[in-house]
């Protein structure tokens, strides 16, 4: 039955395959015995806010910023260092004394740092009191490069980093010269780190009118909010300052997470029971299902406050865009890496979809090399909320499949995010059934962008990003496995390039095929 319904599913076109994934291995990744030894792990920071500045107008919150940052951080069991006016000497050895520390300890190692920061030739540079800059090239030999920072930690080789710069504000020196690029620079995280900025690459962050910054009052905030994941707290101030500020100041993060973090962890670690995760799933299901057609942001809101990484999150992202676009909402832009040797960029999802539109995919089994029919997908009509194709396939615009003329109906669920970068993950469960409704199977899928490479199909050659996913559908009799590997090219095809899917019944492959565009038509 189930080889029929994946055959069906196939005709339809390359966005209804990559459907059935979950983590055997990740069932419940906050239970997993890392972030257990996490929780256990010496816990170290290093605070340095810089607001006296000689040669540049004082930054009045900063030091109120790196205060509160320590004595909030000592709160939560962290052993801190905090340096206020640091010039370069002191900086450089502060640093350096840290990551030496962290390296000794094997902890979890945070840094933060408030105060002015430009870039050059995609480089960071924190900039200390003492810096007199009178033409860009001056960075190098009086600011502080991060990549020095980000490279010294990922030597400790310590389990975690969380690195977070306060330090996009306008350039304080633009009497003396102009810096083609504002802010920071976008940069992509090395393995067990994050990196957050106060404001997405390219932009400027507000000081604030009130005690402290806008974003460190927002992430003083949501860190201490009991049991919030450490990724989820970045999420959450992400939405905050966003809305606070009507989209001219969004955070950014990069982030190559592989265990949950806490800075107020549960009592006690335990995985779920089957019966636990699935009264959650439907619990937020019904959640969803209320506000899924609204048209106001604060439903959106409020659930990305509750479930900020939800099994929904990705879907309730585009459509608090979307309401928040309606209300004039000016949103930043993030400024384009190319050419940045330290990130492969940020790329939004592309859900402008048009009538017409046409997608034609060339299908290779992968056991014997056999080619398989074609499939065909055109755009024959378009909803506010689903794009339907003539061949029955129905998507929402993020492209996730919800139907198949003759085969399974999906509940909501998130195959796709609404921004590609390097390290976002993303965890999704949904139903899958028939039109009959007679074989009912649940999945739980876990996905992640692993790279962003080159990839040459029948189409053309294009820069896409690359999705892996990992997991199994539970029916009523049996389990299925899948793995997934789909490449994504968001600013190029508004559908997939390629898909490589292997589904196994226990040690029997069912199925082995690779789809890859032979040719598109934008309307």
């Amino acid at each position: 039955m189930e080889m029929m319904i994946r055959r069906r599913l196939l005709q339809a076109g390359m966005g209804a395959t990559s459907l059935f994934l979950p983590l055997p291995w990740v069932l419940v990744r906050a239970q997993s015995d890392g972030a257990s030894n996490l929780i256990r792990a010496p816990k170290l920071a290093l605070v340095i806010g810089n607001g006296g500045y000689k040669e540049a107008p004082a930054l009045k919150n900063a030091l109120n910023d790196a205060r509160a940052m320590g004595e909030a951080l000592r709160a939560l069991k962290f052993s801190v260092s905090v340096a206020i006016d640091a010039d370069r000497r002191r900086m450089q050895t502060t640093i350096r004394n840290f990551i030496q520390t962290v390296a000794a300890s094997q902890g979890v190692a945070m840094f933060y740092f408030a105060g002015h920061g430009l870039q050059l030739a995609w480089r960071n540079y924190l900039l200390p009191v003492d810096a007199a800059i009178d033409k860009p090239e001056d960075l190098r030999t009086q600011g502080v490069d991060v990549d020095g920072l980000v490279k010294g930690l990922k030597k400790a080789a310590n389990p975690m980093n969380l690195i977070i710069l306060d330090a996009c504000r306008e350039n304080p020196f633009a009497k003396d010269f102009r810096s083609r690029a504002k802010g920071l620079s976008q940069m992509d995280a090395p393995p067990s780190t994050l990196l957050a900025y106060a404001t997405s690459p390219g932009n400027v962050a507000s000081d604030g009118e009130g005690t402290n910054g806008l974003y460190t009052e927002h992430l003083l905030r949501e860190m201490q909010v009991p049991e919030a994941k450490v990724e989820d707290v970045f999420k959450r101030v992400r939405l905050g300052l966003r809305l606070k500020s009507g989209g001219a100041q969004i955070p950014g993060e990069s982030t190559s997470l592989e265990e949950d973090f806490w800075f107020m962890p549960p009592e006690r670690l335990r995985s779920l029971t089957e019966e636990e995760k699935e009264r959650e799933f439907r619990d937020e299901l019904a959640q969803w299902e209320k506000i899924r057609a609204d048209k106001a942001p604060g439903p959106f809101e409020r659930y990305l406050r509750r479930y900020p990484g939800g099994r929904f999150s990705e879907l309730a992202q585009l459509q608090l865009d979307r309401a928040l676009a309606r209300q004039g909402e000016k949103k930043i832009t993030i400024a384009s890496a190319e050419g940045n040797p330290f990130s492969k960029g940020t790329v939004s999802a592309n859900t402008a979809y048009r009538i017409g539109d046409s997608y034609v995919y060339r299908v290779t089994d992968l056991r014997t090399g056999a080619e398989m029919p074609q499939r065909n997908a055109t755009v024959e009509r378009i909803t506010d909320d689903e794009v339907i194709f003539g061949n029955g396939l129905v998507t929402d615009l993020l492209g996730n499949s919800l139907r198949v003329s003759d085969g399974p109906r999906y509940s909501p669920r998130q195959q796709f995010p609404t921004e590609y970068a390097m390290g976002r993950h993303w965890h999704s469960r949904f139903t899958s059934s028939t039109r009959a409704g007679d074989d009912e199977g649940v999945t739980d899928i876990d996905a992640r962008i692993v790279a962003r490479e080159k990839i040459t199909v029948p189409a053309g050659t294009f820069d896409a990003f690359r999705i892996e996913y990992i997991g199994a559908t539970v029916f009523k009799t049996r389990t299925t496995q899948v793995r997934v590997k789909r490449w994504v090219a968001p600013d190029q095809v508004r559908r997939g390039i390629a898909v490589e899917e292997t589904i196994t019944d226990g040690k029997r492959v069912v199925l082995a095929e690779r789809q890859e565009l032979l040719s598109f038509r934008r309307s």
